[in-house]
C-alpha cells in the first residue's frame, strides 16, 4: 500500500477502512475463483445469473471506485507531494501529461490492479518461505547468520538485503517447489514466447525484505499446538491448505 498509495494502515485508527479494503480484495478474489455457467454459456448472462456473479460485480465496482477515487483526490489536493523523494505510483500517473495521461476511471483500474493481484502473491510467498524455514531450522539459521553479516548497528538496509545470495536463493527455491503464478503460452504465441506478470520483480524485492526482516528479528519455531502442514490448495495461486501458524521468538543482539 505504501509504493502505490503512499499509505499505510494504522490497525486501530485505520480499521474501518482497512476491513473495507480487504473486504473488497477477498471478493474479487471469491468472484474470480468462482464458477459461472455464463463463461460457458454467454447467451444465459443475458436473463439468469444463477450464482449471482454479475450481481456481485455490480455492487463490488461503486466500492472500489469510491475507495481509490477518494485516494487519487487526496493526492491532486496535496499537489506537493509530486515533487518529493518519497512520491508514490498515484504520484506518477497523476504527473502523465499529453498523450500518456490517463482518465480517472483508467487511474482507478490500473490501481485497484495493483493492490488486487499484488497483495494474495506476496503474501502467499512469505508465508511458504516461512513454513520452510520453520520446518528447516539450520537453513534458517544459516540465513540468520548471512543477515547477521550483513546487519550494520543492527539494521538492516535494502540496498544490503539486495547483494545477499543466500537469502535470494531460499527465495527462489520456494518460489520453485511452490509456484506461486503460471508462465504459459496464449494462443498463436511462438513457443519461446511467455507471459510473465508485470510486477514480478516488485514482488519479489518485497517479498525479500519481508522474509530478511522477519528472519533477522525472530527465531521462528513450530506451534505445538498447531504444526506446520504444507498441504496445498489450488485457488487464484497456491495457497497453504492450513495457514501458517508459528512462533516468534525474539533473537537477542538484534535491535528491534
Amino acid at each position: 500500500m505504501g509504493s502505490v498509495f503512499g499509505k499505510r494502515y494504522d490497525p486501530a485508527r485505520d480499521a474501518e477502512e482497512l476491513e473495507e479494503l480487504r473486504d473488497m480484495v477477498n471478493e474479487g478474489f471469491d468472484l474470480l475463483s468462482a464458477f459461472n455457467w455464463c463463461d460457458y454459456l454467454p447467451w444465459l448472462n443475458y436473463f439468469y445469473d444463477p450464482f449471482r456473479i454479475h450481481e456481485r460485480c455490480l455492487k463490488l465496482v461503486p466500492r472500489v471506485r469510491k475507495l481509490v477515487a477518494g485516494i487519487i483526490e487526496d493526492h491532486r489536493l496535496n499537489k506537493s507531494r509530486r515533487k518529493c523523494d518519497s512520491c508514490d505510483f498515484v504520484d506518477v500517473l497523476l504527473s502523465l501529461d499529453g498523450e500518456e495521461k490517463l482518465e480517472e476511471d483508467d487511474m482507478v483500474a490500473v490501481l485497484w490492479e495493483m493492490i488486487f493481484r499484488g497483495t494474495d502473491t506476496t503474501a502467499l510467498l512469505t508465508e511458504w518461505i516461512m513454513a520452510e524455514l520453520v520446518l528447516h531450522p539450520e537453513i534458517q539459521e544459516k540465513l540468520q547468520r548471512e543477515l547477521d553479516g550483513a546487519a550494520k548497528d543492527g539494521n538492516l538496509t535494502d540496498s544490503e538485503v539486495a547483494n545477499l545470495p543466500y537469502l535470494k536463493a531460499v527465495v527462489k527455491e520456494t518460489l520453485r517447489v511452490h509456484p506461486q503464478a503460471h508462465s504459459f503460452r496464449g494462443p498463436g504465441c511462438p513457443r519461446q514466447t511467455r507471459r510473465i506478470c508485470p510486477g514480478k520483480n516488485l514482488g519479489l524485492v518485497t517479498v525479500t525484505l519481508w522474509v530478511a526482516k522477519l528472519v533477522h528479528q525472530f527465531q521462528w519455531v513450530q506451534d505445538l499446538a498447531n504444526p506446520v502442514d504444507l498441504s496445498e490448495v489450488l485457488r487464484l495461486s497456491c495457497e497453504m491448505k492450513k495457514p501458517l501458524q508459528a512462533v516468534a521468538l525474539q533473537r537477542t543482539g538484534v535491535s528491534t
